[in-house]
């Protein structure tokens, strides 16, 4: 009994962690969003009409901050994409809070400032969710991947 409860528990742990918040939710909440985002996919495909004032979110699930080609974004975000910062459940719904005090607390460094001043005091799961349920397939992303030559 012991063998099947271990062999269920390592089996858990193996597999990521799965967004906890509600697409549907996030979806409605977006709308606070679009303000300066929009969603649009690789082929152009318009999921969310929103700003330009940030980045296009679509496939940001798993991206590196600051990595969007073309969009010009702020000293800060772009030393944190540099350091390793990839969007992630933790890390969204933390500088969705306070973007300013996330790239701080990231940075240890007392000036980092962020070009976002909007603050997602809750909700900040449900919109991960919902960017999530809009990003590329996984699969698609590994074939983009497997084609790309090697470096």
């Amino acid at each position: 009994m012991n063998r099947i409860v271990a062999t269920v528990i390592v089996g858990l742990l193996a597999f990521p962690a799965l967004a906890e918040g509600d697409a549907e939710k996030g979806k409605k909440a977006f709308n606070k969003c679009k303000a300066c985002h929009t969603i649009v996919s690789d082929e152009g495909e318009t999921i969310i009409k929103g700003g330009k004032t940030g980045p296009n979110l679509y496939g940001v699930v798993g991206r590196a901050a600051g990595s969007v080609e073309g969009f010009k974004y702020g000293k800060s975000l772009a030393a944190a994409g540099e350091k390793g910062l990839v969007w992630d459940e933790e890390t969204f719904v933390a500088y969705s809070k306070n973007p300013k005090d996330f790239l701080k607390a990231y940075l240890d460094d007392s000036k980092a400032k962020s070009k976002m001043s909007f603050k997602l005091k809750k909700g900040g799961e449900d919109v991960f969710a919902y960017l999530s349920s809009v990003a590329p397939a996984p699969a698609a992303a590994e074939e983009a991947d497997a084609e790309q030559p090697a470096d």
